[in-house]
């Protein structure tokens, strides 16, 4: 599970990651931040997204919308809105284990940055009442980037990823580009939020709803593949 990091897109916002082994031999990009306010707003204005279920957010009244928070993640999307997003953008939802593989590196790392956790490394709840109190500004958190420069897969806001959950599905996984189960009823979210534990926040860690379900801590980022 080898990952080398060849470029970030600096307009695009991707981070290329060249993965070989269990993951896939066939490069793939994947969001340097979490989608914000502004940038699925683009997709509403277009007429392809709805707008989140929630124009508010768990500390703030108007959140989406208001341009105060343009950089801060969109929220209050659940699992379809966060697909058609991405797709029409041109890319799709990240699968699980490609989530995974940039958020941990090569070496099956704790936390993207290594080990340990504290608020200047991630946006989560902390033994202190917790570091930002609510959703924080994408790429906020220098000290806490992964091994690739993706920013943000500690806390902050839950990811939804393409997978359907199984829990015991990668006990028996394909080794090369695992996409998950053909059918479930949950898919999965990956990275913690603002309002969980360091616990939760782990790299590995894993939680699963329906595909209808939305939540003030919930958003996402999205994958495509690259060219060879």
């Amino acid at each position: 599970m080898n990952c080398r990091l060849l470029k970030c897109k600096k307009y695009t916002m991707f981070c290329r990651l060249k993965v070989h082994d269990v993951l896939s031999a066939r490069s793939y990009y994947i969001d340097k931040y979490e989608v914000t306010n502004a940038l699925y707003q683009a997709c509403v204005a277009d007429r392809v997204c709805n707008p989140p279920i929630n124009s508010g957010s768990f500390t703030r009244n108007s959140y989406y919308g208001n341009p105060l928070y343009n950089d801060y993640p969109v929220v209050y999307v659940n699992w379809n809105m966060a697909k058609a997003y991405c797709e029409w953008r041109g890319a799709r939802l990240p699968t699980e284990a490609q989530w995974e593989k940039a958020a941990r590196g090569a070496d099956a790392r704790t936390y993207p940055w290594g080990k340990g956790v504290n608020c200047q490394k991630a946006n989560y709840q902390g033994r202190d009442n917790g570091c930002a109190g609510g959703t924080s500004k994408v790429g906020s958190y220098v000290n806490g980037v992964s091994p690739y420069g993706v920013y943000d897969m500690a806390g902050n806001v839950w990811e939804w990823v393409a997978d359907w959950y199984s829990e015991t599905y990668y006990q028996n996984s394909p080794s090369s580009n695992p996409f998950g189960p053909d059918l479930g009823q949950s898919r999965v979210l990956r990275g913690g939020s603002w309002n969980r534990s360091e616990y939760d926040s782990r790299a590995s860690n894993r939680l699963k709803y329906g595909p209808d379900y939305n939540n003030f801590d919930i958003g996402f980022r999205c994958a495509s593949e690259a060219s060879p």
